[in-house]
């Protein structure tokens, strides 16, 4: 079986992907070595979609509007790849907020084959085996929290008003406080998401970070004044510095490198297309 490393603009990364497989996605070691859990980052690749949405698109709604029965398809497509039951798949209804939801059996199918009974959840947390949590993307941060102790698990999405918010601190709390998880024990991993050389933010968001970070100066590890007198911002090292703020140790903390603007032949990318594009999924499941 042939795995390929993706490589981003600086040739680093925590994140594999089989080109064998008839639905490629991505995945990242640290999670493969937990026997308890599946887990999946959808590509472009392999779906039935057209268009800009063109072809694994796996939103239902956002800038572009995909037939319905396209989105189902690509689901059992990328599921039946990566071994996942559709019926178990629960997913978000996102909002850029912090709102988090324990997931059960009860909530399975659930925006996939049933009608979400809650709306505004950004994040998702479950100890339940047998439940598939799913959260969507096309630039914005995926949050993978797994609790290797108490074998529950977590998936954010974290936009850069989620981090300002601090979702990464709000689905640990959570977690502590549904299962009664230790952040020292928590496994965390900070998706495919954009980069900070392809984040150029104005004023307005690079002042929030500035005092959501306590940051002193214009010019630091988050947040960088650049040519055209914006800034670029780093989206990775401001939730890395979420997850520690929450107690999980640093060395349990991986970024994948993997950027969707970079690879926009490979991912969906809002800023890179101008919102013409689909949604990519990512996938976390306690078996």
């Amino acid at each position: 079986m042939k795995v390929v490393t993706i490589l981003n603009f600086n040739n680093t990364s925590n994140a594999t992907i089989d080109f064998t497989k008839k639905v490629p996605y991505i995945t990242f070691p640290v999670l493969s070595d937990i026997p308890f859990i599946n887990h999946g980052f959808s590509t472009k690749l392999g779906g039935v979609s057209t268009g800009h949405m063109a072809s694994m698109n796996l939103g239902y709604g956002g800038p572009m509007l995909d037939d319905p029965a396209n989105v189902l398809e690509n689901f059992l497509l990328i599921t039946e790849s990566m071994g996942i039951d559709p019926n178990t798949i629960v997913r978000s209804w996102q909002v850029h907020k912090t709102n988090i939801r324990l997931v059960t059996k009860e909530d399975c199918g659930k925006g996939l084959y049933r009608d979400r009974d809650y709306n505004e959840i950004d994040g998702l947390i479950s100890n339940t085996p047998g439940v598939t949590l799913v959260t969507n993307y096309a630039d914005c941060v995926p949050l993978y929290f797994v609790d290797p102790v108490k074998k529950a698990i977590g998936l954010s999405h974290s936009g850069w008003r989620g981090t300002v918010q601090k979702m990464g601190k709000v689905t640990a709390r959570h977690m502590t406080e549904a299962f009664g998880s230790n952040p020292d024990d928590i496994i965390c991993v900070i998706g495919p998401s954009i980069c900070e050389q392809c984040f150029e933010v104005g004023e307005e968001v690079a002042s929030q970070f500035n005092k959501a970070f306590n940051l002193k100066d214009d010019s630091n590890h988050i947040i960088s004044p650049n040519s055209k007198g914006r800034y670029q911002c780093d989206l990775w090292a401001a939730n890395k510095e979420v997850l520690k703020e929450a107690g999980i140790k640093e060395d349990n903390i991986h970024t994948s490198r993997v950027c969707t603007s970079c690879h926009d032949e490979l991912l969906f990318s809002h800023r890179k297309t101008q919102g013409k594009r689909g949604s990519l999924a990512a996938f976390l499941t306690i078996k």
